[in-house]
């Protein structure tokens, strides 16, 4: 963990359909004075493919992640005492790194994840279009997810188990959260 700045900056990461977003949403509900950037509002440059990347050696710095740390630059000017971030890759990617105070991974079962997904992203889709997303899935885009379990998880200032109800995943956070910076 690094020395707490005013405001705290928090990153949620998990992998896809871990929860992310829904803990930093509800996070946000219950810290006072916070505000949230999410990983998905921002189209980022430079990758054409998860799948090469991870296949090239997983170089979080190959992310241009410059709309999002200057969105987060112009937030820790404001008189906030949190700011929430849904973002995937905690401390690995060094210009983020060193705006961020503390780091969460959910560490939600990858059947599970795989669920939310599906549910979230194929909603309206023909039986067809899922099949083959599994099918990618199986054959290549399980690496992108255990690459996380591999370099994410272990560089988290807390382990969270994402099987835990929502309401019990943010309080374990917040709790985490006073003990460490209040």
């Amino acid at each position: 963990m690094k020395k707490a700045k005013h405001p705290l900056v928090i990153a949620v990461a998990a992998v896809s359909g871990g929860g992310k977003t829904t803990i930093t949403t509800h996070l946000n509900e219950i810290l006072q004075n916070s505000k949230t950037l999410y990983f998905d509002d921002y189209n980022f440059e430079g990758l054409n493919s998860i799948i090469e990347w991870v296949a090239n050696g997983s170089n979080y710095d190959d992310w241009n992640l410059a709309p999002l740390i200057t969105d987060l630059e112009s937030l820790l000017t404001e008189p906030l005492d949190y700011i929430i971030m849904d973002f995937p890759f905690a401390y690995k990617h060094f210009k983020t790194s060193k705006l961020i105070d503390f780091t969460v991974f959910i560490d939600t079962p990858l059947d599970i994840a795989m669920a939310r997904r599906v549910t979230r992203d194929f909603k309206y889709s023909s039986v067809e279009n899922i099949l083959l997303d599994m099918n990618s899935y199986i054959s290549q885009g399980r690496q992108g997810y255990l690459e996380m379990l591999n370099t994410i998880k272990p560089n988290s200032d807390i382990i969270v188990d994402g099987t835990l109800s929502i309401s019990e995943i943010v309080s374990i956070i917040s709790q985490s959260i006073v003990n460490v910076y209040e």
